[in-house]
């Protein structure tokens, strides 16, 4: 097992280009926190992007505290590893629909014309993408 507070390594990487689900907490907001369920993509620079609505919750939140944290986890059936982030919290006002169709390629099947329709959906919709830069990686593997 191996848990350290070091940079992005080589295997975190792999585990952060995958399809999964990272959960996002931003550090101002309710006692316990609540984090949620969000699409992300690891950019070429080792932050994590994501996208939302302007005036969403993670918005609002970010606005007090500019910090959040971020984990994902492997899923079950395979071996033990997971990666928390924390650090600083941009809020972009560009590139979130970009990101948005990326991201809905990466988790649906855009050939199912459900699929295809919701991410209409989801473009017509307002939205910023937020830009995480880890300051402190923790993880684990084993």
């Amino acid at each position: 097992m191996s848990t350290d507070r070091s940079p992005l390594t080589a295997e975190d990487a792999d585990l952060l280009r995958r399809p999964l689900h990272a959960f996002f907490t931003p550090a101002s907001g309710p006692v316990p926190p609540q984090p949620r369920p969000v699409w992300f993509e690891l950019t070429d620079d080792g932050a994590l992007q994501l996208f939302t609505g302007p005036q969403s919750l993670k918005v609002r939140h970010l606005r007090d505290d500019p910090r959040a944290s971020m984990v994902v986890a492997a899923p079950v059936g395979e071996r033990e590893h997971w990666v928390a982030v924390s650090g600083p919290v941009a809020v972009e006002a560009d590139g979130a629909h970009e990101l948005a169709a990326r991201l809905a390629a990466r988790y649906w099947d855009l050939d199912d014309p459900a699929r295809a329709r919701d991410l209409e959906g989801l473009l017509a919709e307002d939205y910023v993408r937020l830009v995480l830069r880890p300051q402190t990686v923790r993880r684990t593997i084993f």
